[in-house]
């Protein structure tokens, strides 16, 4: 498939007409456009990703969370905090690359306008000198015509005066005859340089004509190119963003593994007893009662034998014993 180009393909029968280059100066001006809305998309997407940081960065070191945790879970929610802090951290991260492409995209929109803005004045230049020249065409034209016809007058005068008997009206229609020849002869050489020149400016506006398509289609290859560059990193951007905000939770679920509960359980009772073993503080013959009770239960599904001489050493140890009237009374006691 033969390339398609600027310059063989925006022309136009009529001298004067600019419609294939108006048609080329529309499209730059939309891709212009284009660029335009891309930038303010850049930078009103900063402003959001800014704003969002930086709400989230005070969340995270103004708002209280879980301030009164313990051990592990404290820990975690430490690493909870910093690493929403990061999070947040990232988003303005974000927000200054955007305003940083943004801005290389106003550079680029600026540079490609001052570009076309030298060819643009020498085609309205050209365009100006032809549309000038073509009118001092057609006024020559005009005039050659009217001269033409004033010299068919005077031949046609010429001719009826023959049989005039008065030698001076004569002699007064031959000159006026000579004179508009001399007239025709002048306003055709005058006529035919016209088109001599207009000739030379149609040929120069032609030559111009294709440099400009040729730099018009550079630019806008480069424009092209530019602008997928911008919107193919804009979109990694994005990406390493998502990838960076699902990092921060997954150090996050690591410092709260589900095997360290027991862990958290067994510091959390170290930290928070304040009680002591209870045989530091029973006498023995209540500690005697508390066996006694507990074996009984024990017992009752067991030999009947085994408990009875159990018992029966248990009551000849407790009638030493100062007696009590059961083991609850005995420690409410106490």
């Amino acid at each position: 498939m033969t390339r398609s180009l600027f310059k063989g393909n925006f022309w136009s029968a009529d001298i004067l007409s600019t419609v294939g280059y108006d048609s080329i100066i529309q499209h730059l001006n939309n891709g212009r456009k284009n660029c335009k809305e891309f930038e303010e998309f850049l930078k009103e997407r900063a402003a959001v990703e800014e704003r969002y940081g930086k709400d989230l960065l005070s969340l995270s070191r103004k708002k209280p969370c879980g301030q009164s945790e313990t051990n592990t879970l404290k820990r975690a929610l430490e690493v909870f905090k910093q690493q929403v802090d990061s999070v947040a951290q990232c988003h303005i991260q974000l927000a200054q690359s955007l305003r940083e492409e943004a801005r290389k995209m106003e550079e680029f929109r600026e540079k490609q306008k001052l570009q076309r803005k030298k060819t643009e004045l020498i085609m309205d230049a050209i365009h100006k000198q032809k549309s000038l020249q073509f009118k001092k065409t057609m006024d020559a034209k005009k005039n050659y015509e009217q001269k033409c016809r004033d010299k068919d007058e005077a031949e046609q005068a010429v001719s009826r005066s023959a049989n005039l008997v008065n030698p001076k009206q004569q002699e007064k229609l031959f000159v006026k005859l000579a004179t508009s020849k001399t007239a025709v002869e002048d306003s055709d050489k005058a006529y035919m340089l016209h088109i001599s020149t207009l000739d030379k400016v149609r040929e120069e506006w032609q030559s111009e004509h294709i440099k400009a398509c040729e730099a018009f289609e550079a630019q806008e290859c480069e424009r092209i190119n530019f602008f997928r560059n911008a919107l193919w990193l804009h979109v990694n951007q994005l990406s390493q963003q998502c990838v960076t905000s699902d990092e921060h939770p997954s150090c996050m679920r690591i410092s709260t593994p589900p095997r360290r509960m027991q862990s958290h359980q067994e510091r959390l009772q170290r930290l928070i007893w304040q009680g002591e073993d209870p045989s530091q503080f029973l006498k023995p013959h209540q500690m005697i009662l508390i066996t006694l009770w507990l074996m009984t239960t024990v017992c009752s599904i067991s030999n009947i034998n085994e408990t009875r001489a159990f018992s029966g050493k248990c009551f000849y140890d407790m009638e030493r014993a100062p007696r009590a009237a059961g083991p609850i009374a005995t420690l409410c006691q106490s």
